[in-house]
């Protein structure tokens, strides 16, 4: 008697979309239903360890290099594979959500580089998920135009020979697909985002000279990139794609990964390409995983803790050196800043802050950097032009002369600043602000002329409950309480209706915005992620 058929991949809870057809084909979703049936369980004992590991963080009050893998920090003969043509130059890098008019700014911006988010820029409604991976296959075979409905202005990719390389960025571990099932269970989103992608394009850019390129976001540990590599052996395997063609990016934006660079390095070797600093995930990560360690590990206002902090520097500089050591690309952080139509004051004094930003990381030898607006484009090339000439990165620069050790990562009361009342205004405005529009749909959102994403809430709602857990007195003589944070968020609401008119205030998800981000900013018991009871509000 032969063995019966594995069990299909079960679409739930999705209306139609155009198109789908395209992009959800039987054979695609075998390769996303044979991606889950071997790698979930894997996920699910790794999320676990995750959990195991922060009790010992919350007992111990520190973190340290793995003396397990102190072999492999110790042996210099490894590298990273060669690094492919298309990936050599990443001096710019834009990021940003696959909508189809970001998908043509993007590709057309004067960046080598766009960061194509299914993550922290992308609210994952089905219509995201699916639509962001037409809007890819399209750009690919420029099959893709766009006319603004409002405007009526007309978009459409230049030349191949000015477009960005695309690397795609899936959504992390801790996020499920609910749309997406097998036996009720619902699939992994970085399984369905990674499997979607890489079945339908994975030939076709290697057929236009370049391949398939990922960001790996939220990574906590070199198990966690492992399973990543497994992933891509498999996947490579499955369509006959040689192996070694996946190249991987991996955001070092967890207090976790920043003790395990070189061993995240190591189990991705053969398809690694570099790290990434990833500024506000960083900061959530340190507040998460040390928000009971007492006062020192108090983070002041966000926009207080600047990548010249002391314990921010010890960081990055690490990054560069563990990265230039192993021939990997080092990339630096974000530039968020959203020019202003209205306010050329606005936009000089930001343009100064950016480019001094981007002079230092290309003088502390970063190989790129990020922006988050095709207007900083120009400002970021300079920067690194300056530094880079016709080079096409500063691997270079070994940066032995970088000596961090594991306290420095964690010093953070070597920054001499304190939360303010402000602070805690901005993080209640910012918080309602972005959840707002991510139950609608978006990810990227521009607030008070800055692009933020889901790492911006994050840090927003772990700042409030860090403060208020900490009895944090402000400069006013006000202290940090549940209460002072509903007064404020109350507030906040009644300025936004004010702003918008009733109907339109109305029309929105106010209320429910202003109720998560007291909810996971007050529950005793801390969310490991915003975004985990967000989407379950999320509609579509």
């Amino acid at each position: 008697m032969s063995a019966p058929a594995p069990s299909p991949l079960a679409i739930v809870d999705a209306e139609p979309l155009p198109r789908q057809e395209e992009v959800l084909t039987d054979a695609a979703l075998a390769f996303v239903a044979e991606l889950h049936r071997r790698f979930t369980p894997r996920r699910d004992d790794l999320l676990a360890r995750r959990a195991e590991r922060r009790a010992e963080i919350a007992r111990t009050s520190t973190l340290d290099f793995l003396p397990e893998t102190a072999a492999i920090r110790a042996d210099d003969s490894w590298k990273v594979a060669e690094c492919p043509p298309a990936l050599q130059d990443r001096r710019v890098e834009i990021t940003g959500p696959t909508d189809r008019k970001m998908t043509i700014n993007a590709l057309n911006s004067g960046a080598r580089i766009w960061l194509a988010d299914f993550e922290d820029a992308s609210a994952p409604t089905w219509e995201n998920v699916v639509l962001g991976q037409l809007n890819l296959i399209d750009a690919y075979t420029r099959n893709i135009d766009f006319t603004d409905a409002g405007s009526g202005k007309s978009y459409a990719l230049r030349p191949a020979d000015e477009l960005a390389t695309v690397v795609m960025r899936p959504r992390g571990w801790h996020l499920g697909e609910r749309h997406l099932q097998l036996d009720g269970q619902p699939v992994p989103g970085a399984l369905v985002d990674f499997g979607l992608y890489f079945f339908h394009n994975a030939q076709r850019l290697l057929d236009l000279g370049e391949g398939p390129y990922f960001y790996l976001p939220k990574t906590e540990s070199h198990l966690e990139a492992r399973l990543w590599n497994d992933v891509f052996v498999f996947a490579q395997d499955y369509l006959g794609i040689p192996q070694g063609t996946v190249r991987a990016t991996v955001l070092i934006e967890t207090i976790t990964a920043a003790y395990e660079m070189e061993e995240i390095l190591h189990e991705l070797r053969d398809h690694a390409s570099g790290l990434n600093a990833g500024r506000w995930d960083y900061l959530f990560s340190i507040v998460k995983n040390f928000r009971d360690g007492g006062p020192k590990f108090v983070l002041p206002d966000r926009n207080a803790v600047t990548m010249t902090a002391p314990f921010m520097r010890a960081y990055t500089e690490l990054l560069v050196r563990t990265c230039h050591k192993r021939g990997a690309h080092a990339i630096g952080g974000m530039a968020a800043f959203i020019p202003s139509r209205r306010d050329a004051e606005v936009n000089k004094v930001a343009f100064e802050k950016v480019r001094a930003d981007k002079d230092r990381e290309a003088a502390d030898g970063f190989d790129g950097s990020w922006v988050a607006h095709p207007d900083l484009v120009p400002i970021a090339m300079e920067s690194f032009d300056k530094v880079l000439g016709d080079k096409p990165h500063q691997k270079d620069r070994l940066r032995e002369d970088v000596h961090v050790e594991a306290a420095d990562l964690i010093a953070i009361d070597s920054l001499d600043a304190r939360p303010t009342y402000a602070g805690l205004v901005n993080a209640v405005q910012v918080g309602i602000r972005y959840i707002e529009a991510w139950l609608r749909g978006m990810g990227a959102v521009a607030i008070f002329n800055l692009m933020e994403d889901a790492a911006t809430a994050e840090i927003s709602r772990s700042q409030i409950w860090q403060w208020i857990n900490a009895g944090v007195e402000f400069e006013n003589g006000e202290k940090a309480t549940p209460e002072l944070a509903r007064r404020i968020a109350a507030e906040e609401l009644q300025n936004i209706e004010a702003e918008l008119g009733a109907e339109a205030f109305a029309a929105g998800n106010w209320q429910q915005a202003h109720d998560l981000l007291l909810e996971v900013s007050l529950d005793a018991d801390y969310a490991d992620f915003l975004t985990l009871p967000a989407y379950e509000r999320l509609r579509g």
